[in-house]
């Protein structure tokens, strides 16, 4: 595992040396399969590196994997997946045209009860940190012209670690108003993330404001 001291105290974890020197998406994605940059690779089943082509014009960003993700090794493929699949459509956005990442490429999770359910953890922001190197490597190989940020983790991972889903969602940043530069050209947004509709007591409004603020995004690409 990558870890060198950190002078606040404690191990300072990077994702850095485990990305390749050169290639795509693919190069990328065998590389992070073997990633140690953090201590969330030894529970995990598998890295959960993104899904979909280098030529999308629209990149979407959640927080980490959930356990369907964990054991399928593909980004949202559970229950959040489907409201976000379903969102997409009613936005009229194209899923084909659509990369899907996550802001943390290993699941974080707790076991908990008698069939030792595994219950989502969020990540820390050491561990977002950690595995900032891969998702700015997305971001520069996909070269979207808009980035969403799903939910409060990777809206952190890409505005910083003041930014509020709850101040600023379906606000449309240029670039140059967002991140440290990886997304380039793009425009980006936050919103919510698809599993907070499904926890919420008043879904229909929650799943409106999701597609609310896709069609924000719908509207932004050229």
């Amino acid at each position: 595992m990558a870890v060198h001291h950190d002078p606040a105290g404690g191990q300072e974890y990077d994702a850095t040396p485990y990305l390749p020197d050169r290639g795509g998406l693919p190069a990328h994605r065998k590389a992070a399969a073997g990633c140690e940059g953090c201590p969330l690779y030894a529970d995990a089943t598998q890295t959960v590196f993104g899904s979909g082509e280098a030529s999308a014009r629209l990149v979407l960003v959640g927080e980490q994997p959930g356990d369907q993700e964990d054991r399928q090794g593909e980004p949202f493929v559970g229950p959040a997946g489907g409201v976000l699949r379903r969102a997409l459509e009613e936005a009229e956005l194209d899923i084909g045209e659509t990369y899907l990442t996550n802001a943390v490429k290993h699941f974080k999770f707790t076991s908990a009860g008698p069939g030792k359910r595994r219950i989502h953890k969020p990540p820390t922001l050491r561990e977002m940190s950690a595995c900032r190197p891969w998702l700015t490597a997305e971001l520069r190989l996909v070269g979207p012209d808009v980035v969403v940020a799903l939910g409060a983790t990777a809206a952190k991972a890409l505005f910083g670690p003041s930014f509020r889903v709850t101040k600023d969602r379906g606000a449309l940043f240029s670039p140059g108003e967002w991140g440290d530069g990886g997304g380039g050209k793009a425009r980006a947004l936050a919103t919510i993330h698809p599993s907070a509709v499904l926890r919420s007591d008043e879904r229909e409004a929650a799943y409106a404001g999701l597609v609310s603020d896709l069609r924000v995004a719908a509207a932004a690409l050229p």
